[in-house]
């Protein structure tokens, strides 16, 4: 008997997928999704009982008045009103009595004799007084402020800081649903390198936007729109999903599907499986698209056997994963991609207000010699209008002009399209939000705020999760759910430490293996634990420079191990809270194995080129091939040309023995490194 989908049969009934399993949710039919299968006998079944219940609905319609619920939100709204203003009128009051200073809950010395309008040594005396030890640039709790400011005759306010400063402002809001409108779904392509994302959006691209639209195109600005049915959607045109999740760490939510490119004649290689963390972190669903059909070589049963292996089950397969064969080249199975789009947006429901001030996401900014910045902008509520007044982060302005995908001049755009702005005062920050103010005081108010917010959080170290705070903040709440992403040499290993840790579940904390894959520990890596407040292990496997750099800057907890028990046991005393590292490894310096020489008695000389840090004769090296550790073990020798040497620093050559190990060869990283000991 003839199958039929659920969202075939919405179409044919003209409603949406998600009404209809509403619908017919009551009945007893074995439907899940969208892409649940049904019979025909039973799709006319469900015609014939939808008819009746429409007729039934249409009956008891008739005659029905209007309830006063319009009457009591109208209330509810002056009362929510004349609140505001009287807190504004509180507020006034505040602003207009000098004696009143508010600060966070910390303030430094300097900033606090700015406030009360005296002298930094003045304040430094007070708090000598007081018995508090502190320099200009250092910070002091809002208590002792208190004292010091009473002494000047001065009252202290402090402020919470939990409110941030959008809620201060109250730039944005929760609208009603009545005012809500269907919007267009912003899609962003991700996939492996050489696996044709830019082809894919290429052939997109010219096979929907007309002649005299791709003319027009002057300008890469970082998204754009196509028509599909009369119905648009908004290709973001990002680097790739380390683009994606740095956007996500600054808590820019903007993608409603992520398309997944997979090369049929390839499969699934480690960036894709990368992209699927990513996707799957954000919680975004995803659209498999299968290039590279055209090729002989090509197979497209083996890429969907390998999607089953990374929790993605193709929906001809009995899952929920939608896969679409397409050519980039030959321009086929585009049509049939667009349509799934449209559908799987269908049952998000993807909707906005566009009767309001505008809040929007910056996607890409730079400084123009001629225009000065420019910003473009993915509009996600309201109606963006020239000579709006906006605010993103530090930077304000009026809008003196806009420009659409297509290089053409716009005067306004709604929810979900992209469009590039002049005007702002400086350049902003990718993935902070874009607001609509109401006067030019309040933008440049609220910038000067968040100026005042930056610089106090860079004064502050930031609270990423470690191994060494985990128990504290499990006991305060703070956590509870424990990301890890795993490294290691080879497969099996990832694995049996991934099944080891699950086990390590308690009441109070779960473990979270958001991403595991194969090879040495990259800047993808980093940006991913950091956009998920995570920690990464790294099992017989180490961080590049690029990777430890972003590392400390994203204050990334980074664990590595060669004995997988031992990474088992710090994760487990970190949840009972008993982790008391009494030795911990310091990373003296990298250098790179340029030539090899062979000694007459067997052993083996490497003249190495040390690129950063130094390297010691007493120290430790790791030898390190593709990132994968090799070999571990001590130094045999170190030598200037013909001295021996204590250490040799980075810019400088030498040659290096290592105890019983001579396998080594040109290209090979040593990481050069020492055992310390600590206090508890």
């Amino acid at each position: 008997m003839t199958k039929v989908r659920v969202y075939e049969l919405a179409k044919e009934l003209n409603m949406s997928s998600k009404e209809l399993i509403e619908k017919i949710g009551d009945l007893d039919f074995d439907i899940s999704s969208h892409m649940s299968s049904i019979d025909e006998d039973e799709a006319e079944l469900i015609k014939e009982l939808l008819d009746e219940a429409d007729r039934n609905n249409t009956e008891k319609k008739k005659g029905k008045n209007h309830t006063n619920m319009d009457i009591k939100k109208d209330m509810e709204n002056k009362d929510k009103k004349d609140e505001f203003d009287a807190l504004g009128e509180i507020q006034e009051v505040i602003e207009d009595d000098n004696t009143i200073i508010k600060i966070g809950q910390n303030i430094i010395v300097r900033d606090l004799a700015d406030k009360l309008g005296v002298n930094a040594s003045q304040i430094i005396t007070k708090l000598i007084g007081l018995g508090v030890m502190a320099n200009q640039n250092q910070n002091i709790d809002a208590d002792t402020a208190a004292i010091v400011a009473d002494e000047f005759g001065k009252t202290l306010v402090v402020e919470d800081e939990k409110s941030d400063v959008d809620d201060i402002f109250d730039l944005d809001h929760e609208d009603n649903p009545k005012d809500l409108r269907q919007r267009p779904p912003v899609v962003t392509v991700m996939g492996h390198v050489d696996h044709g994302k830019t082809s894919l959006l290429d052939a997109i691209r010219q096979t929907k936007v007309t002649v005299s639209e791709a003319g027009g195109i002057t300008q890469h600005i970082g998204a754009y729109s196509v028509n599909v049915d009369d119905k648009k959607v908004v290709f973001l045109d990002t680097p790739g999903h380390e683009a994606f999740t740095s956007m996500r760490a600054r808590g820019a939510s903007i993608t409603d599907i992520a398309i997944l490119v997979v090369a049929a004649d390839d499969g699934v290689m480690p960036q894709t499986i990368e992209a699927i963390s990513h996707a799957k972190a954000a919680e975004v669903p995803i659209i498999v698209a299968i290039n590279k059909i055209d090729k002989p070589t090509a197979n497209i049963d083996r890429i969907k056997q390998e999607l089953v292996e990374n929790d993605l089950l193709p929906e001809d397969w009995g899952g929920e994963t939608i896969t679409v064969p397409v050519s980039a080249r030959d321009k086929t199975g585009i049509d049939e991609l667009l349509e799934m789009i449209l559908l799987v947006a269908e049952m998000q429901e993807l909707k906005a207000n566009p009767n309001r001030n505008a809040v929007g996401t910056i996607v890409e900014a730079q400084l123009d010699k001629g225009m000065g910045p420019m910003a473009t902008v993915l509009v996600q509520k309201g109606t963006l209008k020239v000579g709006d007044m906006v605010v993103s982060g530090t930077s304000s302005g009026r809008i003196r002009a806009m420009f659409d995908d297509k290089g053409k001049r716009v005067k306004k755009v709604g929810p979900s399209m992209p469009v590039v702005i002049l005007g702002l005062s400086e350049v902003p920050n990718a993935g902070d939000l874009l607001y609509v103010a109401d006067n030019e005081k309040i933008a440049r108010n609220y910038a000067q705020r968040k100026k005042e917010q930056l610089r106090e959080e860079q004064l502050k170290s930031r609270s990423k999760v470690s191994l060494e705070d985990l128990f504290e903040k499990i006991k305060e709440g703070e956590i509870k759910d424990l990301n890890i992403i795993i490294k290691s040499d080879v497969r099996g290993s990832m694995e049996a430490l991934s099944q080891s840790l699950r086990k390590l579940d308690t009441e109070e904390v779960k473990i979270n293996i958001i991403h595991g894959s194969v090879g040495g520990i990259t800047e993808s890596d980093i940006m991913l634990a950091s956009a998920s407040n995570a920690i990464v292990i790294g099992f017989n496997v180490r961080p590049n420079l690029n990777a430890i750099e972003v590392a400390k800057r994203e204050e990334v907890d980074v664990r590595t191990y060669r004995v997988i028990y031992e990474a088992i046991e710090d994760i487990q005393s970190a949840v009972k809270g008993m982790l008391a590292p009494k030795i911990v490894e310091e990373v003296l310096g990298r250098a790179e194995v340029r030539a090899t020489f062979r000694l007459p008695n067997g052993n083996t000389i490497a003249g190495i080129y040390v690129l950063n840090g130094k390297v010691t004769r007493n120290s430790k090296i790791r030898l390190l091939r593709d990132d994968i550790v090799i070999f571990e073990g001590a130094v045999s020798s170190l030598k200037r040309f013909k001295d021996d040497v204590r250490e040799v620093l980075a810019g400088y050559e030498s040659g290096i023995g290592l105890e019983n190990y001579n396998d080594l060869k040109e290209g090979d990283m040593l990481e050069a490194y020492i055992l310390k000991e600590v206090e508890r």
